[in-house]
């Protein structure tokens, strides 16, 4: 039996089962830093929330952990890397708070239609205004749901309910899918043209960070009105209380913010605004379920059982002539993710070679942890990816050869009008790109790349560096690859930093320069 040392406070029903399945708890509640290193010596398990900070220092101290559980959906707080260098399992609890996230997107969804919380606010103070706070029905509005993951589809049939017509914008779900649920796909302007509410439900990413802003906001149906209870920053704040002050966008409720905590932003002063304090998943349900799926976790990891919600993988699960190459077919699964505009109906795995007599389910697994990484707000692991995939009406392929022409073994990906192959190259086993969209190529993948589709004509090369090169971008790695009709050429380079859109923009206006699609992994 082990020590479970838990630093914040999870339901009392969660640390039951860890005492009945013979564990010492070990309850330290406001650890400091350098308390948690005291601390953490000796514990077999640690069981964290979203404060304390499993830092590679934290694991250090930890020599004897075989478990870390995070008692919630996020892992930011824990460095996963370390924790899988050093055999650590990372655990979380997925889906608990889905369900509370989604009851608040609808109260918050009602407050604002019918001014709950301003009335509320009037009627305690002592004056009755029964005319001022008139409100709005849901019934036959239009509801556009942005981001069509767990959260969103539970909003989106709460929706339903009450007769609202529902359309959604998410790159990731197929049409398919969403045409099962009712709802129909809009582009982004196109759903903010037609769309009465607007409720978010999007991973907070780079590319979404400020989507919701000026140039979208006054293109919005006069009156619009906003929800958010998925992540704060995805919407310009400024941009919203710019709009909703000239009357362009009628209302908006908020549960997150840019910058949290907060007590200050210019919506806080709009009478059409309704905001609550991060309150999505604060519910004594999704914590109590939060603590009891993350103690059955941690009694699994420690009995040496399979862990349903771990986030990383041992290697050694896979078989020997296998293991190398799961890193690959995760860089893999991730630079093609990077490389489609929308999800493909159909995902097909090749495997060529040495391979094709192993058991490739793993890497598999691999390919689409690699693939869903970047398009949701849950980590995505090897047991919950291939659910992603059915989620988002995708169908995965796995197709084996032991023919293979210029490499001993390699794996490709099909999928729409895109195509990735991969292999190991060379004694030390260093990955390359040998394929990308059906042109020959050979180059190492990286976390910043640009795939450029030009004419095979002199001086496109020196446009590209030329461009990259008074940006400051440096080019670690080129390679130029001819398509199999011989029509056109293919750039892949892998450069150092992410390419502003300033820069695309140039390339683009370059003659015999056709696309530039730039990939951060």
């Amino acid at each position: 039996m082990g020590r479970i040392l838990v630093t914040e406070q999870i339901a009392e029903r969660g640390l039951q089962a860890l005492r009945d399945a013979g564990h010492e708890v070990d309850l330290r509640l406001d650890l400091t830093p350098a308390g948690l290193l005291e601390a953490v010596a000796g514990a077999h398990a640690l069981i964290v929330r979203s404060a304390t900070q499993v830092t590679a220092e934290v694991l250090e101290a930890g020599r004897d952990l075989v478990v870390v559980g995070r008692a919630g959906l996020g892992v930011d707080n824990i460095d996963v890397e370390a924790a899988t260098r050093r055999g650590v399992v990372v655990a979380n609890a997925p889906g608990t708070n889905s369900l509370s996230t989604a009851e608040h997107a609808m109260a918050l969804l009602l407050s604002q239609a019918r001014n709950i919380p301003q009335a509320d606010a009037a009627l305690k103070a002592g004056r009755w205004e029964k005319s001022r706070w008139e409100g709005t029905e849901l019934h036959g509005k239009t509801l556009g749901v942005l981001g069509l993951g767990r959260i969103g589809t539970l909003v989106a049939q709460r929706a339903n309910a009450f007769g609202m017509r529902l359309v959604a914008w998410d790159p990731w779900v197929s049409r398919e899918r969403a045409r099962q649920l009712g709802i129909e796909m809009l582009e982004l302007e196109e759903l903010f043209e037609q769309a009465d509410f607007v409720t978010i439900h999007l991973l907070k990413t780079k590319e979404s960070v400020n989507l919701i802003g000026e140039d979208l906001l006054a293109r919005a149906k006069p009156g619009l009105r906003i929800v958010n209870a998925a992540r704060g920053g995805i919407i310009d704040e400024a941009a919203l209380a710019k709009a909703i002050a000239d009357g362009r966008i009628g209302g908006a409720a908020l549960d997150v913010f840019a910058e949290e905590p907060t007590t200050e932003s210019p919506l806080f002063a709009l009478d059409s605004v309704v905001v609550t304090p991060h309150l999505g998943a604060s519910t004594t349900e999704a914590q109590d379920k939060a603590g009891v799926v993350v103690a059955e976790q941690v009694v699994l990891a420690l009995a040496g059982g399979f862990v349903p919600f771990a986030v990383n993988v041992a290697a050694s699960e896979a078989a020997e002539a296998v293991q190398p190459f799961l890193p690959l077919a995760e860089r893999l699964g991730s630079i093609f993710g990077g490389l489609i505009d929308a999800l493909p109906s159909t995902v097909e795995i090749e495997y060529h070679g040495q391979l094709a007599d192993h058991d490739t389910r793993i890497l598999t697994l691999s390919v689409l942890k690699g693939l869903f990484g970047g398009m949701t707000a849950e980590p995505v692991s090897y047991v919950n990816a291939p659910q992603l995939a059915e989620q988002r009406g995708v169908e995965v392929r796995e197709t084996k050869t032991s023919t293979v022409q210029d490499y001993v073994n390699v794996i490709v990906i099909r999928g729409g009008d895109h195509s990735i192959g991969g292999t190991l190259a060379g004694v030390r086993g260093e990955a390359r790109i040998v394929m990308l969209d059906d042109h020959s190529t050979e180059v190492p993948p990286a976390e910043h790349m640009l795939v450029i589709r030009n004419d095979d004509t002199p001086g496109r090369i020196a446009v590209v560096a030329g461009a990259l090169g008074d940006a400051g971008i440096n080019i670690a790695d080129i390679h130029v690859g001819k398509s199999p009709q011989g029509e056109g050429a293919l750039m892949v380079l892998a450069v150092d930093q992410d390419v502003p859109q300033e820069v695309v923009e140039r390339m683009l206006r370059s003659p015999g320069i056709h696309s530039v699609h730039p990939i951060t992994t």
